[in-house]
């Protein structure tokens, strides 16, 4: 049994860590679907809108659930950071 524990303990620091290495993720991903989404592309250089137009089509292949998490984790990180602002 001893073998199975360390097993399971281990499996837990694995599920943990990818868990957190999601968060950071869905903070990117929401951060950048903020920025390209407020992007005028008339303004930007040609390689520019290339590179928005390719990060905005990855984006796109999200599913629904996790693009809403990303943008839930950027909207809360902002509202945090509005609220330190102010005070």
């Amino acid at each position: 049994m001893p073998h199975r524990d360390q097993e399971i303990a281990m499996l837990r620091r694995e599920v943990e860590l990818l868990m957190g290495e999601r968060q950071i993720l869905l903070r990117v991903v929401g951060a950048t679907a903020a920025l390209i989404a407020s992007l005028d592309s008339r303004r930007l250089p040609v390689g520019a809108v290339e590179a928005a137009d390719l990060v905005a089509t990855s984006i796109n292949t999200l599913p629904e659930e996790t693009l809403q998490d990303a943008l839930d984790s950027v909207r809360a990180g902002i509202e945090t950071e509005e609220m330190a602002a102010a005070k």
